[in-house]
């Protein structure tokens, strides 16, 4: 009777750490879950006459850690900055999507522009399909100022996350 009973208190303890366990992993697997990734997406559109400018979308495809390429100021003047070469700060892996301009020779380019639509939408789609939610969107221009300046872009950042 005696070995019955030390065989079922075993038996119980080994049940409560198997419990334990399991409840640890998911926990820990719950933990993982709810982490996040955050991704950008860039559309440059030129709004150069004629054509002439480049539009495109990019992606980055290679990670960056912002801690190297960060200083500390201890007294509000001395900055480290200069140790921070721009090279480290340059990624070799991207993607870059061809877009059309906003002008063409006759002015605004209405077919560019919804073209250019249909390609950033299918962007998203795609994004949205692998699991990412677009959760804000920035913009920004710098237009042609007149006849002598001749430049400009239209910038939209797409932030998603996962």
């Amino acid at each position: 009777m005696a070995t019955f009973v030390m065989e079922n208190k075993y038996k119980i303890y080994s049940l409560m750490k198997l419990k334990f366990i399991v409840s640890a992993m998911l926990c820990f697997a719950a933990t993982v879950a709810f982490a996040q990734e955050f991704k950008v997406v860039t559309v440059v559109e030129s709004i150069v006459p004629a054509g002439v400018g480049r539009s495109r979308m990019i992606e980055e495809k290679q990670d960056i850690n912002h801690k190297d390429l960060t200083t500390e100021r201890t007294d509000g003047g001395k900055s480290d900055q200069g140790d921070v070469k721009r090279s480290d700060i340059k990624i070799d892996n991207f993607s870059e999507t061809k877009l059309l301009n906003f002008y063409s020779i006759a002015g605004i380019n209405f077919q560019n522009i919804a073209s250019n639509d249909a390609v950033i939408s299918s962007k998203i789609n795609d994004m949205v399909k692998e699991g990412w939610s677009l959760v804000f969107v920035s913009s920004a221009v710098e237009s042609d100022a007149g006849k002598s300046d001749g430049v400009g872009i239209f910038i939209t950042r797409l932030y998603f996350k996962k």
